[in-house]
C-alpha cells in the first residue's frame, strides 16, 4: 500500500496550501460564469458529457449526496475517533452530517417547489400549447408532456456544496499522518481519503459539464450561489460559534487531547 501512502501524502500537501483551501469556493463561481458564457455563445462542441445519460451523471451525480455520505460517514467516524473517543465529540461531528443533509434536502425541495409554482405544462417542446390540466412537473411529465418553469440548477448546487463539504470534513487528515493508528484502520482511512478526493474531482468535472451544456445562466448561477452560501454560513459563520457542531479538529490528536 506504499503507493496509496504516497498519493495520500501528495493530496494532504495540496490541501494544506492556504491559497488552495481559501479560494476553492471561487472555482465554482468562476466555472459557472465562464461556462454559461461559453454555452450561450455555443463555443463548446457536443461530447459524451453533453448528454444527461452519460454514466457519471446517471450513476454518480443523480445520487451524489448518497455517494458523499457513503464515503464521508465512515471516514468521519474513523478519523475523528483518532482525536477523541468521547461520545459528545463524535456526536458533534456526526451532527455536521445531519446539518449538511438538512441543507441539501431543504434547498432541493425549495428548487422543486419554485419550478412547480412558476411553470406550466406544454404539449410540445415549442412551448406554444399549454395544457392546463396538469399543475405540477411530476404529473405533466408522467403524461408525456414538457414542463417549463424556473429550474434552479440542482446539479450546480449539490456538486458545489458536496465538494466544499468534503474538503472541510477531510481536513483533519493533515494531522493524522503521524497518529498512532494500527495497519488496518490506517489503510481503510487512506483508501477512504483517496476515494473522497476522487469524488471531489468527479464533482468539479461534472459541475463544469453542467455549466457548459445545461440550464440557463441564471439557473446555474443561483444554484451555485446557494451551494456556496450553504457551506459559508456553516463552516465560516455558524460553526465558529459555541452552540454548533463546530469545525473539524484543527490540531494533532496529541495536542487536541491535551486541551480536552
Amino acid at each position: 500500500m506504499a503507493a496509496v501512502d504516497v498519493i495520500v501524502d501528495n493530496l494532504v500537501t495540496l490541501w494544506r496550501i492556504p491559497a488552495v483551501r481559501q479560494n476553492f469556493h471561487w472555482i465554482f463561481l468562476l466555472i459557472s460564469v465562464v461556462g454559461s458564457i461559453l454555452k450561450e455563445l455555443a463555443l463548446v462542441p457536443q461530447t459524451y458529457f453533453s448528454s444527461s445519460r452519460n454514466a457519471l451523471n446517471v450513476y454518480f451525480v443523480k445520487v451524489s449526496w448518497g455517494w458523499t455520505l457513503l464515503l464521508l460517514t465512515p471516514f468521519l467516524l474513523l478519523s475523528n475517533s483518532s482525536f477523541s473517543r468521547s461520545a459528545s465529540f463524535l456526536g458533534r461531528r456526526l451532527l455536521s452530517l445531519a446539518v449538511a443533509t438538512t441543507i441539501w434536502y431543504v434547498c432541493t425541495e425549495t428548487f422543486f417547489y419554485i419550478e412547480d409554482v412558476t411553470g406550466s405544462c406544454f404539449e410540445t417542446d415549442g412551448v406554444d400549447v399549454i395544457n392546463k390540466e396538469f399543475t405540477s412537473k411530476a404529473s405533466c411529465r408522467r403524461a408525456g408532456f414538457q414542463w417549463n418553469g424556473y429550474d434552479i440548477s440542482g446539479h450546480s448546487f449539490i456538486l458545489a456544496y458536496s465538494a466544499l463539504f468534503i474538503v472541510e470534513e477531510t481536513a483533519p487528515m493533515a494531522f493524522l499522518k503521524t497518529a498512532s493508528l494500527s495497519a488496518l484502520p490506517r489503510m481503510v482511512l487512506n483508501l477512504l481519503y483517496v476515494a473522497l478526493n476522487l469524488i471531489v474531482i468527479v464533482w468539479v468535472w461534472m459541475f463544469a459539464c453542467t455549466s457548459v451544456y445545461f440550464h440557463d445562466p441564471s439557473h446555474k448561477l443561483l444554484g451555485t450561489i446557494c451551494g456556496v452560501l450553504g457551506w459559508y454560513l456553516t463552516y465560516r459563520v455558524w460553526y465558529l460559534k459555541p452552540l454548533s457542531p463546530g469545525l473539524p479538529p484543527q490540531r494533532h490528536p496529541k495536542g487536541l487531547k491535551q486541551h480536552t
